[in-house]
């Protein structure tokens, strides 16, 4: 996609999808993403919700499966709506970091 298409797209949305895509490029920007941490040695580095041990690729992977994010719920007690909601935006904003670590760990 060029910056021209792009351009056009941005400008058919409203201005409450405007704020929301603004506020997801800043975090990515800054790589601030609110709820979601990588910390070395925890889980691989690799992002998991913030406090936990879960990591965002389980979560995304297990909705792949058909999981519901109610079943994900109670399923994690630890979890709530906004950790899923913080986890499907961070995973669409680096699917393919997501995939890959699916990819690997469903390997072993």
């Amino acid at each position: 996609m060029t910056i021209q298409e792009l351009e056009i797209q941005l400008l058919a949305l409203t201005p409450a999808e405007k704020a929301e895509l603004i506020q997801i490029l800043s975090r990515s920007l800054n790589k601030n993403w609110r709820g979601i941490t990588k910390t070395p040695g925890v889980c691989g580095g690799d992002a998991c919700i913030e406090g936990t041990r879960i990591p965002v690729w389980v979560l995304v992977g297990y909705r792949r499966l058909g999981v519901s994010e109610s079943e994900l719920l109670y399923n994690y007690p630890t979890l709530s709506a906004a950790d899923l909601v913080n986890a499907w935006v961070y995973a669409e904003a680096h699917s393919e970091e997501i995939d890959t670590a699916i990819r690997e760990n469903e390997e072993d």
